[in-house]
């Protein structure tokens, strides 16, 4: 009965680390578009930004991130055996994957802090994507536990994330177009 109170844990702390992780890196497209405005505007805005990055970084997304975590070792302590199935390695890469991602954030956090933010919000609507595909791959692996099922899920994937950056490529041209 622990083990199902353990992944009940697990499942709701990963809930809220990926709504912090799509929700900071919608805050950094709002930053970086700042640039284009006046400078008045571009302040008061980019104090603002400032606070909710920094709010929703430290109160929700980190907190989430390690508690997710520390449920997740727990879990497999619970049940070893998990560690001899060959899903359970991939999941763990993609896990390994998302923590690199949220390093990377915690980068771009960091930046916003010191206002020596560059990137566009193109970039950042690219970036988003990322965590979308950590999220896909590791669910359908972990109800699939099959790596065969999972690669042609993967494949499904890469190709969904292709037509989203072209999508992200043609809204930004139409956009472009209307100024």
């Amino acid at each position: 009965m622990l083990y199902l109170y353990l992944k009940a844990l697990h499942i709701i702390f990963i809930v809220c680390w990926f709504a912090g992780l799509f929700y900071i890196v919608r805050l950094f497209v709002y930053y970086s578009e700042t640039k284009d405005m006046p400078e008045l505007q571009s302040n008061i805005l980019r104090d603002q930004y400032t606070i909710m990055t920094n709010r929703l970084w430290n109160i929700i997304t980190w907190p989430a991130a390690v508690l997710a975590t520390a449920f997740g070792i727990w879990m497999i302590i619970e049940m070893p055996a998990w560690l001899s199935q060959p899903w359970m390695h991939v999941k763990l890469l993609f896990v390994v994957l998302l923590i690199a991602y949220h390093l990377k954030c915690h980068q771009f956090v960091k930046q916003i802090n010191n206002r020596t933010m560059t990137k566009t919000s193109s970039f950042f609507r690219i970036w988003n994507e990322g965590a979308t595909l950590i999220l896909f791959s590791v669910v359908f692996l972990v109800i699939l536990k099959s790596t065969f099922n999972w690669i042609f899920g993967v494949v499904g994937l890469v190709g969904l994330s292709v037509l989203l950056m072209l999508g992200i490529r043609l809204y930004k041209r139409i956009r472009d177009s209307r100024k």
